[in-house]
C-alpha cells in the first residue's frame, strides 16, 4: 500500500518536473545587467556632513540608466 502511494507520488513528481523545464524553456531570455556600475554610488551615512540625499538618489538613478 505504501509503495504504491509512493510510486504514485514519484509518478506525480516527475510529470511536475517535466512540467516546469518545458515552462523554463519557453520563458523570457535571461538579461544579464552590468553590475559593476555600481561602483558609481555614491555612500549615503545619512549624516549631515556626508553627501545630500538627492545626490545620493541621482547617483543611484544615472547609474540605472547606464546599466539598464
Amino acid at each position: 500500500m505504501a509503495e504504491a502511494q509512493l510510486l504514485a507520488e514519484l509518478t506525480e513528481t516527475k510529470v511536475e518536473l517535466q512540467r516546469l523545464k518545458e515552462r523554463i524553456s519557453v520563458g523570457t531570455p535571461t538579461i544579464h545587467k552590468d553590475l559593476s556600475l555600481i561602483s558609481l554610488v555614491l555612500k549615503w551615512s545619512g549624516s549631515e556632513m556626508g553627501i545630500l540625499l538627492e545626490e545620493f538618489l541621482s547617483s543611484i538613478e544615472s547609474s540605472g540608466r547606464m546599466g539598464s
